[in-house]
């Protein structure tokens, strides 16, 4: 692209394009580490003077960044007190008997968690010590499948579905603010989760359990005596970690009252596992059980996001794609699909929290080529944003799996296979749904 500028670029925009194809591709193939990718985005960038560094670096100023930081600190100390394999087993011995048991409960409590913390970030760093401990329960070690499913039966379970629920992830928060400054439309929890939830919910949940039992088929352990794990009392560490996970938890949930980001609350609860006298993490755990790789990979991502925004590269690639998509008033189920896919190739070119911030300016647009109402072209960005065809698209599948040391292949290949059947069979579903509902 750099060789052959396409007509549709300035010059500066086939460089920010090219570059940025480059650093999908790697991301994408794993070819080297995500972190590295990131770290030689950061370096082309600046070298050959793109963006500005503020903008390239923007996403170490993110409060994603700061709270995935706090959601580390808070994993290791989980970890370190030995709390994530004591709720992990509570967990476990009450999810005895088949893998596809296994599965479903931890699918369901993940979504149900999704009610409960507004973090998606959040809610991956405290589950996934407790999906390793549930997986060390079965005897699922390192490298089997089981040990992949259970870890992305969270993963994915407390990320994807969440999306029909209004403050539960990133990219809906964004798709609030949008809407409401360029169109003053308002969105209201109760309405959103009736359109939203029964399809990319509930639907949504019931084929990751079924994909991920049919891609990653395991066999349990029985353990004799599942009522006896995790007996005895909590340690004065555990009981510390315990209260401050309530107190996270509580501020959580009502930061709808406060008002507080849940990334300084995250950054907040961190602190306080560090403080001396406290110190549940100390300097060596700090020094040896922190992923600062993830740090780096997700600033990468967002940094990229901003790069494209900022540039125009991201809203001239919108503009393009949605030139070329047969809307036609009258036309429901085509324009339906059309406007779904559309947000959903956005998506892999800006990344899932860009999305809704490039594709909202065109909803008056799509609204009159095809015939919906506003609220509606801008409730559709919803089925686009909460379909990941790759892992790099969505910062908490890519630290869960760091997190996890799971195989970003793994994820891959989950990811396409639940793209594959939201586009086959998801989104005619979503059709019929909002057609029944009179939103359509």
């Amino acid at each position: 692209m750099l060789l052959v500028r396409p007509a549709i670029f300035t010059r500066q925009e086939a460089e920010i394009a090219s570059v940025c194809l480059m650093t999908i591709s790697l991301w994408a193939t794993g070819v080297i580490p995500p972190h590295l990718t990131s770290l030689c985005f950061f370096l082309v960038c600046l070298v050959f003077s793109l963006a500005r560094p503020e903008t390239v670096f923007s996403g170490f100023t993110s409060s994603a960044v700061w709270l995935i930081f706090g959601g580390l600190v808070i994993g290791a100390a989980i970890t370190t007190t030995g709390l994530g394999r004591r709720v992990g087993r509570w967990i476990a011995a009450r999810l005895h008997g088949s893998y596809l048991k296994i599965i479903t409960g931890l699918v369901a409590g993940s979504i149900c968690f999704s009610f409960l913390m507004p973090s998606a970030m959040g809610r991956v760093v405290l589950l996934i010590p407790i999906a390793i401990a549930i997986a060390d329960y079965f005897g699922f070690e390192k490298g089997r499948r089981g040990r992949t499913g259970i870890v992305l039966a969270v993963i994915v379970g407390s990320f994807l579905p969440a999306f029909s629920i209004l403050p539960a992830n990133v990219p809906n928060m964004v798709l609030i603010g949008m809407s409401e400054k360029l169109y003053h439309i308002s969105l209201f929890y109760g309405p959103y989760l009736l359109l939203h939830f029964p399809v990319l919910g509930l639907l949504k949940g019931l084929v990751i359990i079924l994909l991920i039992v049919k891609l990653f088929p395991d066999t349990p352990e029985i353990n004799d005596s599942p009522e006896k794990e995790g007996a005895g009392g909590l340690t004065r560490d555990e009981k510390i970690l315990t209260l401050t996970l309530l107190a996270l938890l509580i501020l959580w949930m009502t930061d709808f009252i406060h008002h507080v980001s849940p990334a300084w609350v995250a950054l907040a609860g961190a602190i306080f596992l560090m403080f001396p006298g406290v110190a549940i993490v100390d300097k060596k755990t700090f020094n040896q059980k922190i992923n600062w790789a993830s740090i780096i990979f997700v600033a990468g991502i967002i940094g990229l996001g901003s790069v494209i925004n900022e540039s125009g590269t991201g809203h001239r690639i919108a503009s393009h794609i949605i030139a070329l998509l047969p809307l036609e008033p009258g036309h429901s189920f085509i324009n339906f699909i059309s406007l779904s896919l559309a947000a959903a190739v956005t998506a892999v070119a800006t990344t899932l929290p860009a999305m809704p911030a490039v594709f909202t300016q065109f909803s008056d647009i799509l609204a009159n080529a095809s015939g919906f109402s506003l609220h509606g072209v801008i409730n559709l960005q919803v089925l686009g944003f909460s379909t990941v065809l790759f892992p790099y698209q969505a910062p908490p599948i890519v630290v869960g799996i760091q997190l996890s040391e799971e195989r970003f292949a793994s994820a891959a290949k989950l990811c396409f296979a639940l793209a594959l059947i939201t586009l086959l069979i998801l989104f005619p579903l979503d059709y019929l749904w909002w057609r029944i509902i009179g939103v359509l």
